[in-house]
């Protein structure tokens, strides 16, 4: 629906995504911070990786948001022998002989990569023209998808056996990427009274897709000062190592650094934090609210780091 003004719109965004974490809440408990990034993501037209242990609600939590937004949703399985036409869709002869293109499960508002690192490099690149030009190619013909469009991955930190990590070029694709940590005791204890009833609550439609482009449109209309612009530029300087602004750390620690587009994300997603939280136009502490999930999948770490088991979330918050 039209706004009489960005400020009408600013309350309307920071309004919807109270419903929606209170809605999603009911099904999903204790996961309030991934819950935030991942609207986060969202409504600033970015994807997520969600990495995690078995049984902490990656799926369950992407589908009861996709059942909070009135939005299409497909789920696809990677195995090793998922193919890119299992993805893209493939064309076939009709009954009159003619070629016909039939889409695959990538052609919905929410995808769901589930355990994303099970399927070949080749498979996995399938995802990529879809991510970042919002179409996919079939025999020379260009098919656009439906906006608004997310990928939400899924990957499994522990076990590794048979599995293909994703190479540095798809990471940077997404915006975000979640660690997901076990829930506390109190949280665990409602899961548990929750999930061994018979009752299941009804997940409301909060949203259409409608109303999340307008506000991905009013995310990026939201004002910057330089001095938080030229704070989340230095901030990912200071990841790469042997350049004029590198942090000391990195020099000794890292391998690569982040590129442009951590800059381009950081002000994206500080932006759409002030919103959510009331504020209509970001700080130097909205940056540093969304770096680590920012930053944590586009820097190297180096063999001396390795070894001395100093971790990437360790040397983000040194850099902040």
């Amino acid at each position: 629906m039209p706004y009489t003004s960005d400020v009408a719109a600013a309350e309307a965004l920071k309004d919807a995504y109270k419903k929606l974490s209170t809605e999603i809440g009911k099904v999903v408990i204790g996961q309030d911070e991934t819950v935030r990034l991942l609207l986060t993501a969202m409504f600033c037209q970015g994807h997520c990786l969600l990495v995690g242990v078995p049984g902490l609600a990656k799926t369950l939590l992407i589908q009861t948001i996709a059942n909070a937004l009135h939005l299409d949703f497909n789920r696809i399985q990677f195995t090793p022998d998922l193919m890119p036409s299992d993805i893209l869709g493939s064309e076939t002869l009709d009954q009159d002989r003619n070629f016909k293109f039939i889409k695959g499960p990538i052609f919905a508002n929410i995808i769901l990569a589930d355990e994303i690192n099970r399927t070949p490099p080749k498979t996995q690149s399938a995802l990529l023209e879809a991510m970042q030009e919002y179409k996919v190619t079939i025999a020379g013909q260009n098919y656009p998808l439906g906006r608004p469009f997310f990928v939400l991955a899924t990957q499994n930190p522990i076990e590794q056996e048979g599995t293909y990590p994703l190479p540095e070029a798809q990471l940077d694709r997404f915006m975000f990427n979640i660690y997901l940590d076990y829930p506390s005791y109190q949280s665990e204890l409602a899961i548990v009274k929750s999930t061994t009833s018979d009752e299941r609550y009804q997940v409301k439609p909060i949203l259409t897709g409608e109303e999340i482009s307008e506000f991905q449109h009013l995310v990026r209309r939201v004002p910057v000062a330089d001095n938080v612009v030229e704070y989340a530029v230095k901030l990912v300087h200071k990841t790469r190592p042997n350049t004029e602004l590198a942090a000391p750390d990195a020099n000794q620690y890292l391998e690569w650094g982040a590129g442009p587009r951590a800059s381009q994300s950081l002000i994206l997603a500080s932006k759409c934090n002030a919103l959510l939280n009331g504020k209509y136009s970001p700080d130097i502490e909205d940056v540093r609210a969304v770096a680590l999930p920012i930053l944590r999948h586009r820097i190297v770490r180096n063999f001396k780091a390795e070894a001395e088991g100093i971790t990437v979330e360790q040397l983000v918050k040194k850099l902040m």
